[in-house]
C-alpha cells in the first residue's frame, strides 16, 4: 500500500489532508471525527481579530450613550479580548488531549497590534503550530502595493521574533508582485504559506437592484489559482506550500502535489460531501499511485513544477492566442 505521509511546518502527517480554518474545526467533537475519518491534520476555526473589534466597538457605542468612563471602556476591552482568547486556548487544550494529529491554530488579523501576545498564549496551550490569516484589502487606497506588501513581511518578522513554533502565512493573490513578495516571505524565515486567501465577491439582482452574496463554498475550477502559483514558485523558495480553494477530490490534491504543495486545505467539499469523503480521497490517492508506481509522496512531488518542465514559458504565459486563434464556434 502506497505511504501518504508527509511534512509540513516541521510537524509529521499521516497525509496531505488538512481541514482548514471552518466550522468544521470549531469543537472538540468535530475535530475527534475527523481524526477518525483520517485527516492529516486541522487548522481550528480562526480567532477573529475582525469580530472581537466589532464587539468592542459595539459596547463601547452603548457605553458612550450611558456615560461610562474611560476607565470602563479599557476594562471591556480587555475582559472581550481575555474571554475570546481564553475560549480559544480552551479548546487548544482540550483538542490536544483527546487527538493525537498536529493541531493548527489561526488567528485571522489585519494589524500586528495585540496579536503577538496573543500568539504566545496559543503557543502556551499546546498548539502544534500557528497559521496568520492576514488580509489587506486590496480596494484600500491609502496604502501603496509596496507598503502592503512590507506589512506582510514585518508581520512575519515580529511573529517569528515572539514564538517558536512553526508559523504559516496565509496571504492573497491580490500583489502587484506576487512571486517578490513570496520570496521575501521565505526569507524573512516564515515556516508556510497557504495560497490563496478566498474572498467573497458581491453580485447583482438586477430585478430587484438588491446585492447579493457569491456563494460561500469554492467551486471546483478555483484550483488553477494556486496551482499555477505553487507550480511556479515549488522548488525555488525555502517554504512549504499549502494549496487550497476549490479542492475537492483526490485529483485536485494530486495535482497540488505534483506542482509542489506539502499539504493542500479541504473544507468545501467536505461541507458538500460530509467527513467521511475525506476517505474517499485518501483512497483516490492510493489507486492513483498504485496504478503509476509511486511509493511515496515524495517520489512526485514537484515533478510537475516549472523548473523541472522543458517548457516553462507555459506556467507565465496566457497564450489566448495560441490556444484560441483556431477556435471556431
Amino acid at each position: 500500500m502506497p505511504n501518504l505521509q508527509t511534512k509540513y511546518l516541521g510537524l509529521n502527517l499521516r497525509n496531505p489532508l488538512i481541514v482548514g480554518s471552518s466550522g468544521l474545526t470549531d469543537s472538540v467533537e468535530k475535530i475527534v471525527e475527523l481524526e477518525k475519518c483520517g485527516v492529516g491534520a486541522v487548522v481550528l476555526k480562526s480567532l477573529f481579530e475582525e469580530e472581537i473589534t466589532l464587539e468592542y466597538e459595539k459596547l463601547q457605542k452603548e457605553a458612550n450613550e450611558n456615560g461610562m468612563s474611560n476607565e470602563a471602556l479599557d476594562y471591556l476591552d480587555f475582559k472581550i479580548k481575555q474571554d475570546n482568547l481564553n475560549k480559544y486556548l480552551t479548546l487548544i487544550k482540550e483538542v490536544k488531549e483527546k487527538t493525537f494529529i498536529p493541531i493548527i491554530a489561526s488567528i485571522h488579523c489585519f494589524s500586528a497590534h495585540e496579536w503577538l501576545y496573543f500568539a504566545k498564549k496559543i503557543e502556551s496551550a499546546g498548539a502544534d503550530a500557528l497559521e496568520l490569516n492576514v488580509f489587506l484589502s486590496p480596494a484600500d487606497r491609502t496604502l501603496k502595493t509596496t507598503e502592503k506588501e512590507l506589512l506582510y513581511v514585518n508581520l512575519a518578522k515580529k511573529i517569528k521574533a515572539e514564538i517558536k513554533i512553526p508559523v504559516a502565512l496565509k496571504i492573497s493573490f491580490y500583489s502587484a508582485s506576487l512571486s517578490q513578495l513570496i520570496v521575501d516571505l521565505s526569507n524573512v524565515g516564515i515556516d508556510g504559506l497557504v495560497l490563496f486567501n478566498r474572498f467573497f465577491s458581491p453580485d447583482f439582482d438586477i430585478d430587484n437592484f438588491k446585492i447579493l452574496h457569491t456563494s460561500f463554498l469554492s467551486s471546483t475550477n478555483d484550483y488553477i489559482m494556486p496551482l499555477r502559483w505553487i507550480s511556479m514558485l515549488s522548488g525555488i523558495v525555502g517554504t512549504d506550500f499549502s494549496a487550497t480553494t476549490g479542492i475537492h477530490n483526490g485529483q485536485t490534491v494530486l495535482k497540488m502535489l505534483l506542482a509542489g504543495a506539502k499539504t493542500v486545505q479541504i473544507v468545501s467539499t467536505l461541507y458538500k460531501n460530509g467527513t467521511f469523503y475525506l476517505q474517499t480521497i485518501l483512497d483516490e490517492m492510493e489507486r492513483w499511485m498504485e496504478k503509476h508506481g509511486f511509493e511515496t509522496i515524495a517520489e512526485f512531488r514537484g515533478k510537475m513544477a516549472q523548473q523541472k518542465t522543458n517548457n516553462p514559458e507555459v506556467y507565465e504565459r496566457m497564450q489566448f492566442m495560441k490556444y484560441f486563434s483556431g477556435y471556431q464556434k
